[in-house]
């Protein structure tokens, strides 16, 4: 698709006072994809259309419309706002756009749209019959931010062009300017939903930060040459090039203003003195009688914006060992969306360990394994990594071999290995200690315990610590090895100055067949610190270790720990661990502490009722490791999902969290 240019000579300025703005957005839709970043648009476009500082329009000519159920919904807006405006109509769209593949016209969805539904979706036709309604409109101006699914792609072989079908819209109308977020067969992305797409990001940003030795006002062909140009920079894995056309030089009238070059129109106050204790008080309880701080102006105020719309509890994870420019851990999402629900009546609760099965750009599909009686295994929906959504189905019940339940209280399982392609898993108890391998399906056991070393036992066979026992339990990628880890040491190995000395035990086999254990590795945990649970990065004995310590009145401390088992001596044939050297335990390096990472504003995190010091910290005892990021912003890292324990307890909640690790070779 060519794009025209505007004509030479532009002719005066599309006047704020004069135009009137309809900005739609589709975020949630039933059958198709839900684009949570269509809500982030809408909230930035308008923000920056009313700042004076940019385009200066008045709030009350700017109606924003989410989510409209019918067409009607969609187009009425359209029509009332073309009765009013003198100047210019600007109309913005951002949802999931559609061909009708028998008219080959581009179709805007509806939350209830489904592909090759018409009749369910807007038609651009209707769309272009409300823009050019308006008697006394002498400028419609579309913009077009239409987002893809895969699916929608892969079935849209063969037809006619997106772009085509959108700035065919305004055709017939005269004086009109169209850009549209991407051209033929390409999708508009949304990489993160927690911002805005690529697309109305780009525009947002070249609008707020203007363009350096540019003019001192921007017209909409200037801001969409800087929109595409910032796009380009973004060197996406699939290119997105906007396209726009101009008819009778719309694109070259002045917009908005090119703050890049021009002073702002309201200088910045000089700084007060600083207030005495006094007018410090009077601030305070005027906000708190208020509800908000309006107006005060002064360093302690409330920020009432903040307060009502809190930061995300997003971002980069602070603290040793992130300090760093590039930090080892960015916290992504966080959900509470399992937290005393129950499935078919049953609770979940307890959730002490995760096991992925699959990773796709839709979503994670994973097991959860309950430690409460009886032992349950809940099929989990995550969601993806940067909007976790998760939505559990029917358990399988843990059964004996004979299927009859086990007795209560048992098997109290702790550490959980999917096997076969999600036919047989593997689960850790605390019960003998011991590992059973299960069929998922029927969810018996099948064949007999695994073997354990008998000083890894409880007393009187060995010299475990009752309840702090077996934890944890993974598999290196190849199926060769098993790595299962104590929570506490044994009572011959004690600590090192406060730091538990705990045992790894490692099997080796075949997937799906018999396992031996053939080495012990010692490790060194943080201070006062407990081993929940391990996952393994590779074959070459790379592992995270996740460590929790509890104290009341504090609540949890969780950190995260990259663990290497190259260079360690096997420890089995050694009775304590008490007195070996130092070089004999595993190599560790500290990657996140989660009190570290963000909480957000006020209310972001849900606090659990145990009230530790950061909210977003509870009782993670289940983590699982993702495949490694190939694309986009955290290409090379790998996303980490750990989950809370809840212990069927009101003061404690089921959490699911998402972080992207940066992991050292």
């Amino acid at each position: 698709m060519t794009t025209a240019g505007p004509a030479a000579a532009p002719r005066g300025r599309i006047d704020p006072d004069r135009t009137y703005v309809v900005l739609i957005g589709v975020d949630e839709y039933t059958h198709l994809a839900e684009l949570r970043s269509v809500r982030h648009n809408l909230t930035a476009l308008r923000a920056a259309l009313i700042d004076p500082e940019i385009w200066g329009i008045a709030e009350d000519r700017v109606r924003t419309v989410e989510n409209p159920a019918t067409g009607a919904e969609l187009t009425d807006p359209i029509y009332e706002a073309a009765g009013k405006a003198e100047d210019t109509l600007i109309v913005y769209y951002a949802g999931h756009g559609l061909i009708d593949r028998r008219e080959t016209q581009l179709l805007l969805t509806l939350p209830e749209s489904e592909e090759d539904r018409p009749d369910k979706c807007v038609r651009a036709g209707d769309v272009n019959r409300a823009i050019g309604s308006g008697a006394t409109v002498k400028h419609h101006v579309l913009l077009l931010d239409c987002c893809f699914s895969g699916k929608v792609l892969t079935e849209m072989g063969g037809a006619d062009d997106l772009s085509e079908m959108a700035l065919g819209t305004l055709h017939d109308i005269t004086g009109s300017y169209v850009m549209t977020s991407a051209p033929k067969d390409r999708p508009s992305h949304a990489p993160n939903p927690k911002h805005a797409t690529v697309f109305t990001g780009a525009f947002v940003d070249v609008l707020r930060q203007g363009v350096p030795d540019g003019p001192e006002m921007l017209s909409l062909h200037a801001l969409f040459q800087a929109v595409k140009q910032r796009i380009a920079d973004m060197k996406l894995k699939v290119p997105q090039e906007p396209q726009d056309e101009d008819r009778n030089g719309v694109g070259g009238l002045d917009f908005a203003r090119n703050v890049a070059v021009l002073p702002p129109l309201t200088p910045r106050p000089a700084p007060e003195p600083p207030p005495s204790r006094l007018r410090v008080l009077l601030w305070t309880l005027a906000a708190a009688t208020a509800g908000l701080a309006v107006g005060l102006g002064a360093p302690g105020a409330v920020d009432w914006w903040h307060t009502a719309h809190p930061a995300a509890a997003a971002g980069k994870c602070g603290g040793h060992p992130t300090n760093a420019p590039v930090p080892r851990a960015v916290l992504l999402d966080h959900s509470d969306a399992l937290d005393k629900k129950n499935v078919d009546y049953e609770e979940i609760e307890g959730l002490s360990a995760l096991a992925l099965t699959a990773e796709s750009e839709s979503g994670v599909e994973a097991f959860a394994l309950a430690d409460n009686d009886p032992g349950l295994l809940f099929p989990v929906r995550l969601g993806t990594p940067f909007d976790l959504n998760p939505v559990a189905g029917t358990a399988h019940t843990l059964r004996r071999p004979d299927g009859t339940q086990f007795p209560k209280n048992l098997p109290d399982g702790e550490g959980l290995v999917i096997e076969q392609g999600g036919k047989t898993a593997l689960v850790a108890s605390e019960d003998a200690p011991a590992i059973r391998r299960f069929d998922i399906a029927t969810g018996q056991q099948l064949g007999k315990d695994f073997p354990i070393p008998k000083e890894l036992r409880y007393w009187p066979d060995g010299s475990a610590q009752s309840g702090r026992g077996l934890e944890s339990l993974t598999i290196s990628p190849d199926g060769k090895h098993l790595y299962a880890g104590w929570e506490a040491p044994l009572a011959a190995d004690g600590d090192q100055r406060g730091r538990p000395q705990i045992r790894i035990l490692r099997y080796t086999g075949t997937p799906g067949g018999t396992y031996q254990p053939d080495e012990q590795y010692g490790y060194l945990a943080g201070d006062g610190m407990n081993l929940v649970e391990l996952a393994a990065l590779d074959n070459a004995g790379n592992l995270l270790a996740l460590e929790r310590e509890y104290t009341s009145d504090l609540g949890s401390s969780i950190r995260v720990v990259q663990v290497s088992l190259d260079g360690a001596r096997d420890v089995s044939e050694d009775d304590s661990l008490f007195d070996v050297p130092a070089d004999v335990f595993t190599h560790a390096t500290p990657v996140l502490t989660l009190s570290a990472c963000p909480s957000g504003g006020p209310g972001a995190v849900a606090a659990p009722g145990s009230k530790p010091g950061n909210p977003l910290v509870d009782n993670v005892e289940g983590m699982a490791v993702g495949k490694e990021w190939t694309t986009g912003e955290y290409q090379g890292w790998r996303p980490l999902y750990l989950v809370s324990d809840d212990n069927g307890s009101g003061d404690q909640i089921t959490r699911l969290y998402s972080l992207a690790l940066r992991l050292k070779p």
